[in-house]
């Protein structure tokens, strides 16, 4: 188990690196949004949430011709959130929203803060392992586009249903036992916790995890590091300096987890989109479903490890 310190104020510049796609994304400013926005070729996804029996903030105003996409809609059960929706129900999700394999394709969240980026990654994610071959989050979500003085509309969209096939890519997905395989020594790479240091400490845990704790042999890394302010993303050659200074290089597999694969999810999309990084995956249902199985973890406290281990029949 290994500890990553926090980085130094100051970050060397390097070269910019090969970014995982080109032309169009993986971040785009407010202003580059607004002139995908107006050539109409794009498609928007405002994933953006609101509160049961108010009005969303969909309705309150988006970017027009935006279409509504709730992040739960890209999300699993209450009991396992992390869990990835199946294949034939992610079909039937896409084409619904008017997604193509090859239609720009722009994520809008909120963008409130470091941790409301998360459902941003989550979905860009989802959609790359699904076949979108050109996707982009808006940096800085709303509250960027607001900020750039950019215009709102209250005008609803109905979506134009697409042809849209998904065929899962395992490329950027570690399985349960893909990550049991690697704790066991079986494989190797290198397991990431996305989450604040108390949850990797065992002091914190998610309400649907069994117990608190983490995954045996792993280091933090918390999502929050890869922000500048407002909150947007550092730009790729400061992302790529900061996981050069933590190690993280395509030497060796990476797995991202932290409570339900949200958090993780930014941390996959600094390390693989933006800094460039071969060979990073997400572990989707991270510690809510690795707990819920009743695996090995560390850091788990005291008395709730004994008390498990009696249950379990492990002395």
């Amino acid at each position: 188990m290994r500890l990553i310190p926090l980085a130094a104020a100051a970050l060397v510049a390097v070269s910019a690196p090969a970014l995982a796609q080109t032309g169009f994304g993986p971040l785009l400013t407010p202003e580059q949004a607004a002139e995908a926005q107006a050539s109409g070729e794009a498609l928007f996804l405002d994933i953006r949430s609101g509160d049961e029996g108010a009005a969303t903030p969909y309705e309150t105003g988006h970017i027009a011709g935006a279409v509504p996409a709730p992040y739960a809609l890209f999300r699993g059960p209450k009991e396992n959130p992390g869990q990835v929706p199946e294949a034939a129900k992610l079909t039937e999700i896409l084409s619904g929203l008017g997604v193509t394999a090859d239609r720009p394709t722009v994520i809008v969240h909120e963008g409130k803060d470091a941790s409301d980026f998360g459902a941003a990654a989550r979905v860009y994610w989802t959609l790359k392992s699904s076949g979108v071959s050109q996707l982009a989050i808006i940096n800085g979500g709303m509250r960027g586009w607001q900020e750039a003085g950019l215009p709102l509309s209250t005008e609803a969209v109905t979506p134009e249903p697409s042809a849209f096939t998904v065929t899962f890519s395992d490329r950027w997905l570690a399985t349960q036992d893909e990550v049991q395989q690697v704790v066991e020594g079986k494989e190797e790479a290198k397991l990431i916790d996305a989450r604040p240091q108390e949850f990797w400490e065992g002091k914190k845990a998610a309400p649907a995890a069994a117990r608190p704790g983490t995954l045996p042999q792993s280091e933090y890394f918390t999502h929050d590091r890869w922000f500048g302010s407002n909150p947007a993303l550092i730009d790729a050659d400061r992302a790529q300096s900061l996981a050069t200074e933590a190690g993280y290089t395509d030497g060796e597999e990476l797995i991202s987890f932290c409570n339900t694969g949200h958090w993780a999810a930014t941390n996959w999309f600094a390390l693989s989109e933006l800094a460039g990084v071969e060979n990073v995956k997400l572990y989707p249902e991270s510690m809510v479903g690795w707990s819920n199985a009743g695996l090995p973890m560390e850091n788990v406290p005291g008395p709730i490890r004994n008390l498990w281990n009696q249950i379990s029949g492990v002395f």
